[in-house]
């Protein structure tokens, strides 16, 4: 049985069957990652999270040549953010918070601006899902989970950034929707190194409560030995059909 090596058990359970998993890349945007974004104008280190990208990359590249399904979330706001509930309304008028702020790369987090697109390292291939969402769990108010039924996903393995916020609840959500899960150790980073090494120890809790670690090379390996999903014919595109999206447009605006 194909299992990918993982603490504190393998992963799948039942071992890994091309058409079942699904790698999810949480928020590997320009806000979270560069340093003229969003996560360093909030004042935190950006070294906890650029060093995920480069097993990020490797980690999309097997997933990529297993024939996974695979998924890259953005977070971001409306640019009236009329979405945004009072409470934290309250935090951004306060200046607790630099969502909509005007910075180096457009207004922080919102949904349209230069920062809220993905990184070229890791940017989407076609075929590829862009889930956008305004929640931190990658569920609340987007049609991933629908996604994942229509295809049968059963598995997921998640990776981006952060770890302790984003990552960790789309995980948490995922658990309870009766997703077997993994998180991939080194390719998760945080602007927080405490609250990093914290969000890893809870998922191995209970013996894996919300799900199992393993790192990108355990993970590349079983995914290089697994027997690929036949590959669905790509259907002719119909006069109505709209066009694909472009870089700079605004996404899925699902609430």
């Amino acid at each position: 049985m194909n299992q990918i090596a993982a603490e504190p058990r393998a992963f799948p359970h039942d071992g890994l069957k091309a058409g079942e998993v699904a790698l999810i890349l949480i928020d590997m945007q320009r806000d979270f990652l560069e340093p003229q974004g969003y996560l360093a104008g909030m004042g935190y280190d950006l070294d906890g999270v650029r060093t995920v990208i480069g097993p990020a990359q490797r980690l999309l590249g097997a997933a990529r040549t297993a024939g996974l399904c695979i998924i890259h979330t953005r977070q971001g706001y409306r640019p009236d953010l009329a979405e945004v509930p009072a409470h934290k309304l309250a935090r951004i008028r306060a200046g607790q918070s630099a969502i909509g702020r005007p910075g180096p790369l457009g207004r922080f987090l919102i949904r349209g601006e230069p920062g809220f697109q993905i990184i070229a390292e890791l940017a989407p291939a076609p075929g590829e899902f862009v889930v956008d969402k305004t929640a931190n769990s990658a569920f609340w108010g987007t049609d991933l989970a629908a996604i994942l039924a229509a295809r049968g996903i059963r598995a997921l393995i998640v990776a981006g950034v952060t770890t302790d916020v984003c990552v960790h609840c789309t995980l948490r959500e995922a658990n309870d929707r009766g997703f077997e899960c993994l998180l991939a150790r080194d390719a998760c980073g945080s602007g927080d190194a405490q609250a990093h090494r914290a969000a890893l120890h809870m998922v191995t809790v209970e013996d894996g409560v919300f799900g199992v670690l393993a790192d990108v090379d355990a993970i590349a390996a079983a995914l290089d030995r697994m027997e690929r999903a036949p590959v669905a014919p790509t259907p002719a595109p119909s006069a109505w059909q709209a066009a694909p999206e472009e870089p700079g447009d605004l996404g899925d605006w699902s609430i």
